[in-house]
């Protein structure tokens, strides 16, 4: 499975050792493809400066395991993301172009919508629903 992290996962994995970090590196050993690109990477390291600025070289440790391909420009017609903010679609773009099956985020607020739902085949996934469909897949 192809899927995209976004920049508040990678904040989290990067932050502390906990179930983000873990789900990552479960994905990882099990040779699932996790994916960025540099919107999400500029983001997430943008917010650990400000917020967590020794969780940087965490991040910076857990990039070169990662897949990364440009940010993409819009691919969906902007009427199928209505309910997403503007500044969010570049995510979803993104995911898409690289051809991604899942894009998971701890951003329920702005894709709490898309939760479950797929766009052009890549679902939309919290942490929590990527780990229970990657652990009952086996």
């Amino acid at each position: 499975m192809r899927v995209f992290l976004d920049a508040n996962i990678l904040f989290s994995a990067a932050k502390s050792n906990g179930a983000i970090r873990q789900l990552i590196e479960i994905l990882l050993a099990r040779g699932h493809e996790c994916w960025v690109d540099d919107y999400v990477l500029v983001e997430a390291r943008r917010n650990l400066r400000g917020k967590f600025p020794d969780a940087v070289p965490v991040l910076e440790a857990l990039v070169p395991l990662l897949h990364s391909g440009m940010a993409a420009s819009p691919t969906v017609a902007v009427a199928d993301l209505a309910w997403l903010p503007e500044k969010d679609r570049p995510v979803l773009h993104s995911a898409i172009r690289l051809g991604c099956d899942a894009l998971v985020t701890g951003d329920q607020l702005h894709f709490g919508a898309g939760y479950g739902k797929t766009f052009s085949g890549v679902t939309i996934h919290s942490a929590r629903s990527l780990a229970e469909a990657i652990l009952t897949a086996g």
